[in-house]
C-alpha cells in the first residue's frame, strides 16, 4: 500500500507496506471507470455546490467520442455505509469526501488500501466550501491516477492470457514490447511495410485495435500538432473497408483534441483524440493516438488505439486498446 498526502500543490508523504500485506490483498471490484464517491446526502444532494462540481469534473464528457459518454461513472454512498460495509472497501476507484471542523484540509492518496488494484483519495475537508476547492483543484491528479489504475488492470488481465507470438514478434520488429492478450491477432495491411503493424481483434459485434507506426527521429518538428495529424492520418489510410476503395481516416467534421501526456521511460509524449471514418462505407468510431519519442531520442513511435462498436458505448472498448498503448516497455 503507498500513501501519499497531497498538500496545496499535490506532494507528498510516503508510507508503504510489507511485500507480503500487499499479496494479502483482495481483488477490487467495480466496472470500468466507475468511482464510488463516499459522501453524505446532505452533501451530494441535487443542486448543492459539491454535486454541481463532481458533475461538472468526473461526469464530463469523455472528449473523442462520436456521442456524449462521460469520463466515470459515479455511484454515491453515505460516509456511514462506507465505513459499517466491508464489500464497498473492495471498490477499485474510491473518492472519500469527508467533512469535520478539526478536518486540516489536506488530500490523502493511498494504493490499493484494502484491495489490489485499487486507488483511494481521501479529501479531509473542514467545511463544504473547503471541500469543493479541494475537488477543483486536485482533481486533474485524482483523474490521472485513477486512468493510470485502469490502464495497469487492463494490462495485468492481459498479461494473464498474454499472446506470446504477437509480443515476441513486435519486441523482435521493434524493440520494445507490449502486452496484448491472445484475443488479438496481427492483421495485414493493405501495401504492409515493415515499420507498420496492426493488432486487431473482431467480434461479433465489435473491433477494436492498435495501429503501430515506427519512425526514426529527425527533428521537433515531428511532434507539431499538424505533423501529428498528419502521420495519424497516413497510417490509418493503409487500413481498406469491406467496400471497393474504402480505407480509414480521421473525421475531421469532429473536433480533434492534442495535448502532452506521460509514458514511463519517455522524454516526451503526445496524445490526439478524436473519431475516423472509413472513406467510401458507413464505419467509424473513436480513436486515441499517442506519439512517443524513445528513450534513446532515435525513435519515434506513434499507435493509434480505435474501437468500432455501433450498438454500444465506445468509451470502454477504448479503454482496452488504450491500454495496450500505455503497456510499451523499452
Amino acid at each position: 500500500m503507498r500513501k501519499i498526502l497531497l498538500p496545496l500543490m499535490c506532494l507528498l508523504v510516503l508510507a508503504s507496506c510489507s511485500h507480503n500485506d500487499v499479496l494479502k490483498k483482495k481483488g477490487s471490484s467495480g466496472k470500468t471507470l466507475e468511482v464510488l464517491l463516499v459522501a453524505d446526502a446532505k452533501i451530494y444532494k441535487e443542486g448543492s455546490s459539491t454535486r454541481q462540481i463532481v458533475d461538472s469534473l468526473f461526469r464530463s464528457p469523455q472528449k473523442g467520442l462520436p456521442q456524449p459518454e462521460s469520463k466515470f461513472d459515479i455511484v454515491n454512498i453515505p460516509v456511514s455505509s462506507f465505513s459499517n460495509t466491508e464489500m464497498f472497501h473492495m471498490c477499485r476507484n474510491i473518492v472519500v469526501c469527508n467533512i469535520k471542523s478539526d478536518n486540516p484540509n489536506e488530500v490523502y492518496f493511498n494504493t490499493d488500501r484494502w484491495a489490489s488494484p485499487q486507488v483511494v483519495f481521501e479529501l479531509a475537508a473542514k467545511d463544504q466550501h473547503s471541500l469543493d476547492s479541494m475537488l477543483l483543484r486536485h482533481y486533474p491528479t485524482i483523474e490521472k491516477q485513477i486512468y493510470r489504475a485502469e490502464h495497469k488492470r487492463v494490462i495485468n488481465a492481459f498479461r494473464g492470457m498474454r499472446s506470446v507470438s504477437i509480443m515476441e514478434e513486435v519486441k523482435d520488429q521493434y524493440g520494445f514490447e507490449l502486452v496484448v492478450s491472445d484475443e488479438f491477432e496481427l492483421a495485414k495491411l493493405s501495401n504492409p511495410q515493415p515499420e507498420l503493424a496492426w493488432i486487431r481483434k473482431e467480434a461479433k459485434d465489435f473491433g477494436i485495435g492498435v495501429l503501430l507506426k515506427v519512425a526514426p527521429y529527425t527533428d521537433k518538428d515531428m511532434f507539431r500538432e499538424d505533423v501529428i495529424i498528419g502521420n495519424i492520418d497516413s497510417i490509418m489510410s493503409h487500413v481498406e473497408g469491406p467496400a471497393d476503395s474504402s480505407y480509414m481516416a480521421i473525421e475531421r467534421r469532429v473536433s480533434l483534441y492534442s495535448s502532452n501526456c506521460d509514458f514511463e521511460q519517455s522524454a516526451y509524449a503526445m496524445e490526439t483524440r478524436g473519431c475516423w471514418r472509413l472513406f467510401g462505407d458507413f464505419m467509424g468510431g473513436p480513436f486515441v493516438a499517442y506519439t512517443i519519442l524513445s528513450p534513446d531520442n532515435k525513435q519515434v513511435i506513434t499507435m493509434i488505439a480505435y474501437a468500432y462498436c455501433p450498438r454500444f458505448g465506445k468509451r470502454d472498448y477504448l479503454m482496452q486498446v488504450e491500454s495496450i498503448c500505455h503497456s510499451i516497455t523499452f
